[in-house]
């Protein structure tokens, strides 16, 4: 569990008040009856905290940003992507043969209220305890207000590549080398996520249940983007020469690997352009090998909107180049919030703790059988 903010505390609080008054009245022989379980009622619309709703997009191509003092596009500011939830990521087949750009405005919106109740009832329960609910930051993902039918943009069926024989192989060698192991045989069983290291790239720009800010930072020179989940921060040098090509800042030596890989970024016009080899093979993406090479371009396409397009480019795992799409909301209301991942991590020394005491009892009930 981690503690993001004050309504995490006001709902802790408010479970074990809630446990301590069904006891007492389990113990008068009052109102709930012992083993009794009852769940809050769903949350509200009301109950929501509002997002802000981003300003219209002028038609693409025609919104100028506004210049930083040194001149460049200036996105610097917290963003957020809590609409893009529920998005699928690749094209449903209930769909199969149409285009991103085919769906009207109309057909979108039905889309969106639709996957808004999908998500109103994945949602688990509230609380085990009447009157008791959640951390409010576990509803970010409410009521999102898609930008798009789905993800892939590229190729145009909306279909990842094929995987190479190279990268099946890959993945069969990774299964093999954890042939016989627990999932949570040890820490190192657990994803990066799980430990607190990192979501990767691009993972950590991912939406989630909640945890969808993220922090642009920009100076002559360089941009910076810190994440809200695992509060990654990626540093990006930003090339000062315009065209791509002449006196690109070149990329460590390829024997320097990292989690994040290592960026490089150029503007286009108002794109912000980001380049990032250099990949370890710990944090894949979807399979991918640490030749892969990430393509990121920022848009801003309207006074609240920021486009964000990654094409990732790795022949060792995928048949061809393939690319992605998603909105960045501007909104100063929802800065990143601390992390502090690893001060709250219970859920790690839980899965292991537990993993322990199965195995115990698994010990116990092998010697029962061997006793009898």
């Amino acid at each position: 569990m981690r503690i993001r903010s004050i309504a995490s505390v006001v709902a802790i609080v408010a479970v074990v008040m809630t446990a301590s008054q069904l006891a007492a009245q389990s113990q008068g022989g009052g109102g709930i009856s012992a083993g009794t379980v009852r769940r809050a009622d769903p949350i509200k619309a009301s109950e929501v905290p509002p997002r802000k709703r981003p300003a219209p997009i002028p038609p693409r191509g025609t919104y100028k940003p506004v210049r930083t003092p040194w001149g460049d596009p200036d996105i610097a500011g917290a963003y957020n992507n809590s609409d893009e939830s529920g998005i699928p990521f690749e094209r449903p087949e209930e769909f199969s043969g149409r285009r991103l750009e085919s769906f009207t405005q109309a057909e979108l919106e039905a889309l969106t209220k639709q996957r808004q109740q999908q998500t109103i009832e994945r949602a688990p329960g509230l609380s085990e305890f009447p009157g008791a609910t959640s951390p409010m930051h576990w509803f970010e993902n409410y009521f999102a207000a898609n930008s798009r039918a789905w993800l892939v943009s590229e190729p145009a069926d909306g279909k990842v590549p094929p995987v190479t024989d190279e990268g099946r192989k890959r993945a069969a060698d990774r299964a093999a080398a954890r042939k016989g192991r627990g999932p949570a045989d040890s820490w190192e069983d657990r994803s990066l996520y799980d430990r607190c290291i990192t979501r990767g790239v691009p993972g950590s720009m991912m939406p989630a249940i909640y945890g969808n800010s993220y922090q642009i930072q920009q100076g002559p020179g360089v941009v910076t983007i810190t994440y809200e989940m695992v509060h990654d921060t990626r540093v990006i040098p930003i090339d000062p020469s315009p065209a791509p090509g002449a006196g690109e800042r070149a990329h460590v030596s390829s024997k320097i690997r990292q989690y994040l890989g290592d960026a490089r970024g150029r503007w286009e016009g108002n794109t912000l352009v980001v380049e990032t080899t250099n990949f370890n093979d710990k944090a894949p993406y979807r399979g991918s090998s640490e030749n892969l090479k990430i393509t990121e371009r920022f848009t801003p396409i309207g006074p609240d909107t920021l486009e964000w397009v990654i094409t990732f480019d790795d022949p060792h795992t995928w048949a061809r180049p393939w690319t992605f799409a998603m909105n960045l909301t501007h909104d100063e209301s929802q800065p990143p919030f601390e992390y502090a991942c690893h001060e709250g991590n219970y859920g790690l020394r839980n899965i292991l703790s537990a993993a322990r005491a199965e195995e115990r009892m698994q010990a116990i009930a092998t010697e029962q059988g061997r006793q009898k």
